[in-house]
């Protein structure tokens, strides 16, 4: 396994939650999201992102209106030079599953995070996973990503977290100086 990954949650991360964005028009990116890609970027991180969409499964919206958001806010960040390598979605009502049904991508489940690595040839110990909810970063350690981080305006802390930030921004920041660090070593 040859490459390293960042493996990047979509709402409360990428862009604002307001609880189950489909459309261009309800779709807002974070402060600074775009300047915090293009740093891990230019480490050499493959850019995944990964996201749950109950959404779908719920009825709330389509596939279809789906796949029509993620082509726009991809394009958008395609434009400023940011390559997002995939986008995997897990499109389950989690209230349909039960001790006889499983999911295995939904997250905390790591499935859209293997099924990455094998497409990809990722080394989980060399990525990242950044997340703003628990269940990501659980699903990072399933998948044996090493380095996990919340995004969170509280500075909760918890074992599963390697370190907790405001913005993804401040996260890419902070990996940066790491390594720099290293490599001045």
């Amino acid at each position: 396994m040859n490459f390293k990954a960042a493996f990047i949650d979509r709402d409360g991360v990428i862009n604002e939650d307001y609880g189950y964005v489909y459309s261009w028009e309800n779709f807002r990116f974070k402060k600074n999201l775009k300047k915090g890609l293009l740093i891990l970027q230019n480490l050499g991180y493959r850019l995944i992102i990964i996201t749950n969409q109950s959404g779908i499964g719920r009825g709330y919206y389509s596939e279809s209106d789906y796949k029509k958001l993620t082509i726009r806010y991809l394009s958008e960040l395609r434009k400023y030079k940011i390559i997002i390598d995939a986008v995997y979605h897990c499109p389950h009502d989690p209230t349909k599953f039960d001790k006889h049904k499983f999911c295995n991508c939904r997250k905390p489940n790591p499935g859209m995070i293997i099924k990455a690595i094998r497409s990809f040839n990722i080394d989980p110990k060399k990525s990242i996973i950044i997340g703003d909810k628990i269940s990501d970063i659980q699903a990072g350690l399933r998948g044996g990503v090493q380095q996990r981080y919340l995004i969170n305006k509280s500075n909760k802390s918890d074992d599963l977290i390697s370190h907790t930030f405001k913005s993804l921004f401040d996260c890419a920041q902070y990996i940066s100086n790491i390594e720099k660090e290293i490599i001045r070593l």
